[in-house]
């Protein structure tokens, strides 16, 4: 199966053109107010119907309530919603029945017992992305740090997954090599400045990241 690429926050046209340009699969739009790389719903429903048929979408929340996600999904009619909080297995399901589309359920990382919930969502989820975990008291996701990439190693999940955290163009090919990932995610990785992206990074990225056997074999 071919390596998924997911390029996340995504918050312009540059940035999206870019991502498609360089072959990522997924982009990835966040509604969280707190990340620099928020969308209101009016800028994300744009930047949706610009991005439509190139590439999967996904649309990112955080313990988001109904009239939140009416709101998200009614603007991108995303292929994905990825539940990026502390969601329970039952609240995933009652988002998965009212919205009827594709769920990435997201798991903050730091130590080997944080995967002991990864099959409560086996039923659930249509993919889980495994991250770090954020410091306390801030905000889940693209903060630029990353878990030990090798507790993933020969982990054995029932839905395709994605490994994110730290990632960036010098060492995402390290990374697949060291956890076996069949996919990966990156948002503050590819930037100049937080929720900045840069085209020359996005692509640099996805090539590194499609090219990881040969740049994994000829590093140190």
């Amino acid at each position: 199966m071919a390596l998924i690429v997911k390029i996340c926050g995504v918050n312009a046209a540059e940035a999206a053109d870019a991502a498609v340009r360089a072959g990522a699969d997924f982009v990835g739009l966040v509604f969280h107010p707190k990340s620099p790389r928020h969308l209101g719903f009016e800028a994300a429903r744009a930047l949706a119907n610009h991005l439509r048929g190139r590439v999967r979408l996904a649309a990112l929340v955080a313990d988001a309530d109904d009239s939140w996600l009416t709101a998200a999904v009614e603007a991108v009619r995303p292929d994905f919603l990825q539940l990026h909080g502390r969601e329970t297995p039952e609240r995933a399901a009652a988002i998965k029945a009212r919205f009827g589309v594709g769920l990435i359920k997201a798991f903050a990382i730091a130590g080997a017992d944080d995967f002991t919930a990864v099959p409560r969502f086996d039923d659930i989820a249509d993919m889980f992305l495994f991250d770090a975990k954020a410091p306390e008291g801030l905000r889940p996701g693209g903060h630029g740090n990353a878990f030990d990439w090798q507790l993933l190693k020969g982990r054995r999940f029932a839905r395709p997954w994605l490994l994110a955290g730290g990632l960036n163009p010098g060492n995402v090919a390290r990374a697949i090599a060291a956890s076996e990932a069949p996919g990966v995610d990156v948002s503050s990785g590819v930037e100049i400045a937080p929720g900045v992206k840069s085209a020359s990074l996005i692509a640099d990225f996805v090539s590194a990241a499609r090219n990881h056997l040969n740049i994994s074999e000829a590093q140190p």
